[in-house]
């Protein structure tokens, strides 16, 4: 389970409509399944079927997290035009199987939000609370 406070979700929310058409992506830190920041980052491939950070970016959200005694416990990215669950190359990509992956899917009339556990090429959902 991974818990979000509603302020962050509308701002994940939010980074997601206005980045469309491309996939927008970032980091979210807190401990023990419960996040407590938001870092938004760049997607350098500006593409609308997939993401790469910036690693300058990605060295500042660690140390900022780091900081704040918090670890980086999540990625996420939209999928401006397809459901929230992860594609093949998601799947692919995802080489830490100690964090959870959020999607955003802004496909539908409202935007769709879920979280998986992708481990040894297989994602399974994960409950996505707002508090």
């Amino acid at each position: 389970m991974i818990s979000i406070p509603k302020h962050i979700y509308d701002a994940i929310i939010a980074h997601a409509q206005k980045d469309a058409p491309i996939e927008a992506c970032g980091y979210l830190g807190g401990l023990d399944g419960v996040i407590g920041l938001h870092y938004p980052m760049t997607n350098t491939d500006a593409s609308e079927e997939h993401f790469s950070f910036d690693p300058q970016e990605q060295f500042a959200a660690f140390k900022a997290a780091s900081a704040q005694k918090l670890r980086l416990i999540a990625c996420y990215h939209s999928h401006p035009a397809t459901p929230a669950r992860p594609s093949a190359e998601d799947i692919r990509l995802a080489y830490d199987p100690n964090i959870s992956y959020i999607i955003v899917s802004l496909a539908g009339e409202t935007p769709t939000l879920k979280s998986f556990q992708i481990k040894e090429g297989k994602a399974r959902n994960e409950e996505v609370v707002i508090i």
